[in-house]
């Protein structure tokens, strides 16, 4: 077996704050399940349509301390083992690591089992606590009950403003933490791990300023369209054309949780993204020069 997928993020709270919301129910309830009961040390179980396989809870708690807390997660027939870790950065700020066994990139690709999505669940989850923690609204969570993808995201910057940094190369790599080369031309390519090397899918729509449809093939087709909305812009994300038998929650996952630090890149004074270098077995890891 590989080794374990590992995320590090850097929040923007006290580990005592982050802490709580790891572990009180009500506070799971808000950035990661629809449901969620936790009785330390004995129980801590999520389940629901934002959670794969909700349909009943599937965790068995392993080990909890101040800093710690690991689970067994039954998935597709395999139980799988997460752990949150936190370390204080000082005493306003806290690292979390997320490490998640079973993650297989494989099977992420081809969508042959949930325990593809676990890399981009974790990433979308991550991404909605340090919003909840930094008072933010969350971004969508992933249905895994519909074969409708589809959201929308309010952004405090001008429109203007947010296209070009969603069609810029140098500024989507940025605040996505992976290379992205964009042709912002019907025709052109949108490539991820950049121009030389990864996977170029093709632009298919552009309407200067406002939107852009990107086609992937299997996975669907990805548009984004912006509006002005009360001085702020809405970004509304759609994606379409994938098997439905099947959907890419995966692919879904991934790309909310960029438009997460999307928003955060244009709201936060002296931004820098939540992310720390990963360690994904079969990924490359974020560039250290984009995750600050």
């Amino acid at each position: 077996m590989s080794e374990p997928m590992k995320l590090h993020a850097r929040l923007a709270a006290p580990i005592d704050a982050v802490r709580r919301a790891l572990t009180d129910p009500a506070e799971l309830r808000v950035w990661l399940a629809e449901h969620a009961e936790v009785e330390l040390p004995g129980r801590y179980e999520f389940w629901g349509r934002f959670t794969p396989e909700g349909d009943a809870p599937h965790q068995r708690l392993l080990h909890v301390d101040d800093d710690t807390l690991r689970f067994a997660w039954l998935l597709d027939g395999v139980e799988t083992t997460t752990e949150f870790a936190l370390r204080a950065e000082g005493a306003e700020a806290t690292v979390l690591t997320l490490t998640q066994s079973h993650f297989d990139v494989n099977e992420m690709m081809s969508g042959s089992s949930i325990r593809g999505v676990l890399q981009t669940f974790w990433s979308l989850a991550i991404a909605n606590l340090a919003a909840h923690l930094e008072g933010a609204p969350l971004v969508p969570k992933v249905d895994f009950t519909s074969a409708e993808l589809r959201g929308e995201l309010l952004i405090d910057a001008p429109m203007a403003k947010v296209y070009e940094s969603l069609t810029d190369s140098e500024q989507a790599s940025a605040w996505f933490g992976y290379p992205i080369g964009i042709e912002p031309w019907v025709g052109g390519r949108y490539a991820m791990g950049g121009f030389d090397a990864g996977y170029a899918a093709k632009v298919i729509d552009l309407e200067p300023g406002r939107k852009m449809s990107v086609d992937w093939g299997p996975t669907g087709v990805v548009t984004w369209e912006l509006a002005e909305s009360a001085g702020k812009t809405r970004l509304t994300f759609v994606q379409s054309g994938f098997d439905e038998t099947n959907p890419p929650y995966a692919a879904w996952a991934g790309s909310v949780s960029g438009l997460a630090e999307l928003r955060r890149f244009h709201e936060v004074a002296d931004w820098r993204p939540i992310w720390l270098p990963a360690e994904i077995p079969g990924l490359e890891p974020q560039p250290a020069d984009a995750a600050g």
